[in-house]
């Protein structure tokens, strides 16, 4: 992943609205800091060491890890979406942190038509060099929205008239019984950990995908495409358009 380090190298690049993926700092109190803070950028505060190993250079305390891509802003795009008379469909990734996984839903997601992925800005994978490669390049494809609350950005796309669809083992309900044939948003949620109960509670339905051996879950790469492809086959069966 590329970098840029000292004060006013990361200052100018913040002011000039570069896309930063996080940054490393060991002042909290600082005006990098500050500033990161004021732009909802993650920032992480590490010892000298840490970044000492990131650079041997005088990075002043600070060094700003940039983006592989650029965001999309999640209110921009959504009315954009509906004004062209697009039938949405997004993908809610709720703590997934491991960049392999990441990568392959991103591939799958492309491919199936999904209009975006929403990330939030902490605890979640950071969209690198590696996710890009894992991804086939799928995410120099599809756009990537990147939010300070998932919560808030569900309650958004909610109120924008996108259904909410948890997937979950936790359910009785079939992911096939689920209309897909609306605008939708699924949310995925890390494994082991699943989806926050805040959005859980908001989910207009909570859709499980049937499990039969012994073990209780799906890789999350995996399960993401299942209920994609589900997306697929229904608007293909009602005649409507997948992108």
């Amino acid at each position: 992943m590329d970098y840029i380090y000292g004060i006013h190298s990361v200052l100018e690049a913040l002011d000039a609205g570069r896309t930063i993926d996080r940054i490393y700092i060991k002042n909290p109190r600082s005006e990098v800091a500050q500033r990161a803070r004021q732009l909802g950028i993650p920032l992480q505060v590490v010892p000298q060491q840490k970044l000492d190993s990131i650079t041997r250079r005088n990075h002043q305390g600070v060094i700003a890890m940039m983006s592989a891509i650029d965001y999309m802003p999640l209110e921009n795009l959504v009315p954009m979406l509906f004004d062209d008379g697009v039938l949405p469909l997004f993908l809610v990734l709720d703590g997934i942190t491991d960049v392999r996984n990441f990568g392959a839903i991103a591939r799958t997601a492309e491919c199936c038509g999904v209009n975006a992925i929403i990330i939030p800005t902490k605890g979640s994978v950071s969209v690198g060099a590696d996710a890009i490669k894992t991804s086939a390049g799928a995410l120099s494809h599809i756009p990537v929205c990147r939010v300070e609350s998932l919560v808030d950005a569900a309650a958004y796309l909610r109120q924008s008239g996108c259904q909410l669809v948890c997937a979950t083992e936790k359910s009785s309900v079939n992911y096939t019984t689920a209309d897909y044939t609306v605008p939708t948003a699924i949310v995925m949620g890390a494994e082991g950990t699943g989806i926050s109960p805040k959005i859980l509670d908001m989910a207009d339905v909570r859709a499980a995908i049937p499990m039969f051996g012994h073990i209780g879950s799906l890789n999350v790469s995996v399960a993401a495409g299942v209920m994609l492809y589900e997306v697929v086959r229904q608007r293909l069966d009602g005649n409507l358009e997948v992108i």
